[in-house]
């Protein structure tokens, strides 16, 4: 069986966790989108680790990883990510590498840089992984794919037909150094010694894989509101974050993924600019902050403090409906212990009008939050395992959301190692 697990918000729900929760089960784990601009935290025996392209099964040494030709690829980023696992004393994990994956080239995170200098106060807020330039190559067919460093008479005409371009741009619209043809062939040389020994047909083996009864799991990156058809425009990413790009991502049917786990966080989060409506400020949004996630609320990869907010039913209703989740895994509620009330976002007013569907960016921006205030639970709920034993309003809390976003929530976590995960009945 094929399953997805992939984020109902702005990213930072938890996904990672779920994910080396569920590989101990899975054959196979493939990330099919994004790049390295976003990170999973993992805790587990082995440590807390960061993953930013590895798939989080690597913890678990009877599975296969993959990395899918959706997925934005930054060889040296991949190889010292795998090499820090190991070195903490991980064993050595199975890693594939789709022979379509197309790659992360170092002048992709030069203009990144670039063009957020350049906007200056009007960026987006990029976390200047290159991911933008990357998929604006992929998509005017000027990309480079894995399979082409096995061609080296090709890569160096295909080098000098992109550098010709790329330099104009370098030189007339940033006004920074050109690209250097021969060194950038050296540098995929280089990229091609690392990853040959990974390359392989990854859409025929999953193929063969399925006919075999396999149970696959697909990891997705970010979140449904970064998506850049159904996400927040423009403040999104450049590949799409939905359950339903995985198919493409990993080259597999898209009839095959039966199982679609949307994790959704027990408040809001969120890293870089874009609409917000739950967001709250000052000692409150500090105070949500150092007790969330594991060590504080900061983006994996860029360090940057998260923006806060209160649940957003409006936002994670939208996120699970465009994920088509089957279920919801409900993550960090153990951060919520110390608060007396729990305001929770049910509506948006817009224009004087209270609505309860997700609208578009032009719209959203002019929203209000429409909160109703549930009761804390006022304890530490670490450390249980049955959901029966969780306190009554923290339980009520879990119902709430459940009612309102209209998916199931059967996973609730409390707490970051793998096992602090309570499995439930839902109610709708």
């Amino acid at each position: 069986m094929i399953s997805a697990i992939v984020g109902a918000n702005w990213g930072d729900e938890g996904k990672g966790k779920i994910t080396d929760m569920l590989a101990q089960q899975s054959d196979i784990v493939i990330r099919f989108q994004g790049g390295a601009n976003a990170g999973h935290t993992i805790v587990n025996d082995y440590g807390k680790f960061a993953l930013h392209t590895l798939p989080s099964g690597v913890f678990s040494e009877n599975t296969v990883n993959i990395i899918g030709n959706g997925v934005a690829l930054n060889i040296p980023k991949l190889f010292d990510e795998l090499n820090e696992v190991v070195s903490k004393g991980v064993p050595a994990p199975k890693l594939m590498i789709s022979d379509r994956a197309q790659i992360v080239m170092p002048y992709h995170v030069l203009f990144d840089q670039y063009e957020e200098e350049r906007l200056g106060k009007a960026s987006f807020g990029s976390t200047k992984s290159g991911i933008a330039p990357f998929y604006s190559d992929k998509y005017a067919k000027i990309g480079f794919q894995v399979q082409e460093l096995f061609d080296e008479e090709y890569l160096k005409k295909k080098i000098d037909s992109v550098c010709a371009q790329k330099n104009v741009l370098l030189k007339y619209l940033y006004n920074k150094p050109e690209i250097d043809r021969n060194k950038l062939f050296e540098t995929l040389m280089q990229y091609r010694e690392m990853a040959a020994p990974y390359v392989a047909d990854v859409s025929l083996y999953l193929y063969n894989a399925i006919k075999d009864g396999k149970n696959i799991l697909l990891e997705g990156q970010l979140g449904s509101l970064k998506d850049p058809d159904h996400g927040i425009y423009p403040m999104v990413t450049s590949s799409s974050t939905l359950a339903a790009y995985g198919a493409v991502g990993a080259g597999i049917p898209p009839y095959e993924i039966k199982r679609i786990v949307t994790v959704c966080k027990a408040y809001s989060s969120a890293v870089g600019a874009g609409a917000f409506v739950s967001e709250i400020f000052g000692e409150e949004a500090d105070e949500l902050r150092k007790r969330g996630g594991d060590g504080g609320e900061y983006g994996a990869t860029t360090g940057r403090p998260r923006r806060m907010g209160w649940f957003d039913c409006v936002a994670s209703k939208y996120g699970c409906r465009m994920q088509g989740t089957t279920d919801v895994a409900f993550t960090v509620l153990d951060a919520l212990g110390y608060l007396d009330k729990i305001p929770v976002c049910v509506g948006y007013e817009l224009d004087g009008e209270v609505i309860t569907d997700f609208p578009t960016t032009r719209k959203l921006e002019r929203c209000k939050p429409v909160l109703e205030t549930l009761d804390g639970w006022k304890c530490d709920i670490r450390g249980i395992r049955e959901y029966d034993e969780l306190p009554e309003n923290c339980k009520k809390y879990i119902d709430f959301v459940e009612q309102h976003i209209g998916c199931p929530i059967t996973m609730v976590s409390n707490g970051p190692k793998r096992e602090d995960m309570i499995f439930r009945t839902p109610k709708i």
